[in-house]
């Protein structure tokens, strides 16, 4: 079935409606007007009837009515009139007849041993009645009109929204979407959903690209920082370097870590976007925690920094260990950072892993924004990816994060697992 603009479907129920409810009212007033018409007619031949009979019993030779509307004839008896054959046959009480093509009503009634019959003729009621009918007739029409207008109207008020919606929606398509050309149709409704479908497709080759952006780009980011550790490790075996120089590699290799654990983030996360339904195998975060522990000790070996771990008990979740690794050695990282010297404690215990520093801390102000990204904090050195990236593995992940700190009291990052 072709489909129609939703403007002229609803005019159509409307006038539909319309039609309905006149024809309901045209049928009514009908029948009342006619049985209404009958019953006077009625009650004007019993009033004659009793008029002659009153009449008849102070004068035997008393008139009968005889009018181009109202006639009466009486049957039988020594006051026997000129009556039509068919009027000797009539029951008493009332009857509707036919006498040489004139509709007639009959009042047919007894009187000292007569036959009385009273006769109304019913053309010019019957005249009237078909004028009535086509007065309602037309009526009927023009409350048909008025309603399919009035439809037409109140849909055009009601379709304004969805038509500037698809409207708006359609001119956010950028130029070169490959997204299908809507096809043609008259029905708001469907042009609002075609339009939509359009979208939604702009908004998954937007995210498909970005994953295989992010993918591709942490892929082939994986050699050029192997290359650069390796030509590391090769430097620190030269007996030559002084110490200066020394640190300098210390801080090569620390920023190629880094840039390897963030490359190995964003993979699993384009990874973990585009195959969610399968789940990992159990991870164990206490080996996480040891492990990640380990490598900073080792990175920072010569900073002024104790960092001690506890292990409460260990807990396994179903997460991939990369993405676990990432975000505890942000979490680390970010604590060594923000205090340049002291202890730092990582501790395991019941569903959480806390990770405390006594650095500058993080001012009221600037807690609730410490997730978003590219944010830096007023005694931040960072780039701003870190936490958000944290951020984004946990809510992949099903965890929360929380941040309790007080400027000059040191911070206290707390991972809750689900």
């Amino acid at each position: 079935m072709r489909r129609r603009s939703l403007r002229l479907r609803l005019a159509r129920n409307f006038a539909g409606f319309g039609a309905l409810l006149s024809l309901a009212l045209l049928v009514v007033l009908y029948f009342s007007v006619h049985d209404l018409g009958q019953h006077l007619m009625y009650e004007t031949l019993l009033a004659e009837m009793q008029d002659y009979q009153s009449r008849l019993a102070h004068d035997p030779n008393a008139m009968l009515p005889s009018t181009l509307t109202l006639s009466g004839y009486v049957v039988g008896g020594r006051l026997n009139s000129a009556a039509p054959p068919p009027l000797a046959r009539l029951p008493p009480g009332r009857q509707a007849l036919e006498l040489n093509g004139t509709p007639y009503l009959a009042l047919v009634g007894d009187y000292a041993g007569q036959r009385l019959v009273f006769l109304y003729n019913r053309s010019l009621q019957q005249e009237r009645e078909h004028h009535f009918l086509y007065s309602l007739l037309a009526g009927m029409a023009i409350m048909t009109v008025l309603s399919a207008i009035g439809g037409y109207w109140l849909a055009s008020r009601v379709v304004a929204p969805v038509t500037d919606l698809a409207t708006r929606v359609a001119a956010m398509e950028p130029p070169g979407s490959s997204a299908p050309p809507p096809a043609a149709s008259h029905d708001e409704i469907d042009e609002l959903a075609h339009t939509l479908d359009r979208c939604f497709t702009r908004i998954r080759e937007c995210a498909e690209r970005e994953r295989s952006f992010t993918a591709d780009v942490s892929h082939e980011l994986r050699t050029p920082l192997a290359i650069i550790r390796g030509a590391v490790e090769v430097l620190e075996g030269d007996a030559n370097l002084n110490s200066g120089q020394r640190q300098r590699l210390a801080r090569i290799e620390r920023a190629s870590h880094d840039m390897a654990d963030l490359t190995n983030a964003l993979l699993h996360l384009a990874r973990g976007e585009n195959q969610s339904s399968a789940e990992p195998p159990p991870c164990s975060i206490a080996e996480v925690a040891r492990e990640s522990v380990e490598k900073h000790q080792t990175l920072y070996r010569d900073a002024p920094i104790d960092i001690t771990l506890a292990l409460d008990e260990d807990i396994q979740l179903p997460v991939d260990k990369t993405l676990a690794s990432v975000v505890v050695d942000n979490l680390i990282d970010n604590a060594i950072r923000h205090s340049h010297s002291g202890r730092i404690d990582v501790r395991l215990a019941d569903r959480f892993l806390a990770v405390s520093d006594c650095g500058k801390g993080i001012a009221q102000a600037e807690l609730d924004r410490v997730f978003l990204r590219h944010y830096r904090g007023s005694a931040s050195n960072g780039a701003g990816i870190g936490l958000s990236l944290v951020k984004r593995i946990c809510d992949l992940s099903g965890w929360r994060i929380e941040i309790d700190s007080q400027p000059g009291q040191g911070t206290t990052a707390r991972l809750l697992f689900a």
